[in-house]
């Protein structure tokens, strides 16, 4: 029952609610204890041959008002304990929500996407049942059992209530077996879940690539194998689950055989009625359902707690990213400075960036090339705080980074990365993500430096083109050319493009830098390229290898020294020669 210890941080919070259902529930065992005792006193009415038409028209009437009593009573009891526990889901759910929102790009590099979706949703319910099913099966099968037992003992029969209680002590430990059993064959069931939750999203994700390459039998028996998987696990729990009816029914049955034999000879000897009989084993069949309830409440509580804990681990991951204590609240802007002695990602001996300094002036633009792996990316993500961990300084406007709040700092910054990820909405709501309440010519203004409002009016919808989970329905080139105008229209101090030109042709490339030179001036741009021509008309150039700054100028100083970016432009001045027929 650790569970509902556990909880008890949201039964305080909904006490009112949980109190008032508990006594309607109370009211609800001790008015079912009133037909029993009407049906035990019309049987001595007969036996003694005094019942008469008035005498049982007033015990029908107690009948019909206890049973209407019992209806809507029942009623506002589920409406408090089963109200409060859908409450219970939702602010579980918000807070799993919001700490993913919160948590940093390693969390999410160890845990699965299917997975995180599986604890917002099959572990959510478990617990949103425990707290509404699990209270009500706890208070209902203790104060109705309760009630009962104490109704016999102290007005029918009291050695007779013992009698029929010796086989319920064996009943309490093969269901505290069968709970700890339930517990690890559910947490089995629940991580088969989330793995199949993951291999459904991630085939879903990639269904182009696996049709690509032909593999979708293969990829439908992967699926069938983890499927079965599932199956055989919650077939485990099933099992277990199996033996609660039957070992409770069997207790139930012995002491209805006990009630009878030994009620019997009270009844010959003269120690009870026979309509004290009847209500006695009426009794004992009201308590068939706390008994069996009981056992239900093992099923529910193992799953609850199983389900708890998961998400309670998820929740108690550190945030690794934080604001820090009166970090600025406002917009960051100035000259930048890097100066990092050196940065390495967690449980990596090896650096993934040293000795990186240099500074940038408000206004200006800077041009980071350099071979795959080499550091770029790295390097502007540690501008906008997505990673953290390194040595040294980045400042703007002669302030840390680390001194400004995540929200401040983000919002003066553009970002478009390499992945460019597209939203299952309008072309329109896709650019207005980061200003939402943006109007349609400031879109379309955003758009036209993007040089993707011709390829927009082409569309079925124009802008109000559903683009399809990911940008499905878009190439490369016009996606990358979305998220440009996303970034634009929110008119940042800082943009970042982070190698955001490479699916788009030379002449495209060179409308949009010529967009931005023009209707920038004033604000710092990054841009990261493999292409060359993408950053020659920076202020300043950084050619990156093996984490450190190995050039640095202008294009045309750049040019003029020998090193990896010369003979990198000759090559691509060289190829673009050939491609054109040279």
């Amino acid at each position: 029952m650790k569970i509902f210890t556990d909880l008890m941080w949201f039964f305080k919070q909904e006490k009112k609610s949980y109190l008032t259902g508990i006594f309607l529930l109370l009211i609800v065992a001790l008015l079912e204890l009133v037909p029993p005792k009407v049906i035990g006193r019309i049987v001595d009415y007969i036996a003694q041959g005094t019942l008469t038409k008035q005498t049982l028209f007033n015990w029908l009437t107690v009948l019909l008002v206890t049973a209407c009593t019992v209806y809507v009573v029942r009623f506002f009891w589920r409406i408090m304990i089963f109200g409060s526990s859908v409450k219970l889901a939702r602010l579980l759910r918000n807070r799993l929500y919001e700490h993913f929102t919160k948590m940093s790009q390693s969390f999410f590099q160890k845990r699965r996407i299917g997975d995180l979706m599986a604890h917002s949703t099959n572990d959510l319910q478990a617990i949103q049942q425990t707290a509404g099913s699990g209270v009500l099966t706890l208070v209902d099968s203790l104060a109705t059992g309760g009630f009962v037992l104490l109704t016999m003992a102290t007005t029918i029969n009291w050695k007779l209530t013992l009698i029929c209680l010796i086989p319920l002590p064996f009943m309490a430990l093969s269901t505290n077996y069968y709970g700890t059993l339930l517990h690890k064959h559910f947490h089995k069931a629940q991580e088969a879940f989330s793995s199949l939750n993951d291999k459904v999203q991630e085939s879903v994700s990639g269904i182009k690539v696996i049709k690509t390459f032909g593999q979708e039998e293969e990829d439908i028996e992967s699926f069938r194998k983890q499927s079965d998987d599932v199956v055989q696990k919650n077939l485990s729990v099933a099992k277990v689950d199996a033996l609660y009816d039957p070992t409770i029914s069997l207790i139930v049955g012995i002491s209805f055989f006990l009630a009878i034999v030994f009620g019997s000879r009270y009844v010959l000897s003269g120690e009870m009625t026979l309509g004290e009989l009847v209500t006695f084993t009426t009794y004992l069949g009201l308590l068939i359902w706390p008994l069996l309830a009981f056992g239900w409440l093992f099923n529910i509580v193992e799953r609850g707690r199983a389900s708890y804990d998961r998400v309670s681990s998820l929740l108690a991951e550190p945030k690794e990213i934080i604001d820090y204590e009166n970090a600025s609240e406002r917009t960051p802007t100035g000259d930048i400075t890097y100066s990092i002695s050196h940065f390495s990602f967690p449980g990596e001996s090896k650096q993934t960036l040293q000795e990186i300094h240099f500074s940038l002036k408000r206004g200006h633009t800077l041009g980071i090339v350099g071979k795959t792996g080499a550091g770029k990316t790295t390097l502007l993500k540690l501008f906008i705080r997505e990673i953290e961990g390194y040595k040294g300084e980045i400042m703007i406007g002669e302030k840390e980074i680390k001194t400004y709040t995540l929200d401040a700092l983000r919002k003066g910054i553009g970002y478009v990365p390499q992945d460019h990820f597209l939203f299952s909405a309008t072309v329109a709501d896709n650019i207005a993500f980061a200003k939402p309440d943006a109007s349609m010519t400031e879109i379309i203004e955003a758009v036209k430096l993007a040089n993707i409002h011709e390829d927009i009016l082409q569309f079925a919808d124009g802008y109000e083109t559903v683009v399809g989970e990911r940008g499905v329905s878009l190439s490369g080139g016009q996606k990358q050319r979305i998220s440009i105008a996303r970034a634009l229209l929110m008119n940042p101090e800082i943009l970042i493009l982070d190698d955001s030109l490479s699916a788009v042709d030379a002449k495209t490339e060179e409308g949009i830098l010529r967009a931005l030179r023009e209707n920038r001036e004033g604000k710092t741009t990054f841009i990261t390229s493999h292409r060359l021509s993408a950053i020659q008309h920076a202020n300043q150039i950084l050619v990156i290898e093996n984490g450190e700054i190995a050039q640095r100028g202008t294009h045309d100083e750049l040019m003029e020294e020998e090193g990896w970016y010369r003979d990198m432009y000759h090559r691509q001045q060289l190829e673009s020669l050939v491609e054109h027929g040279g």
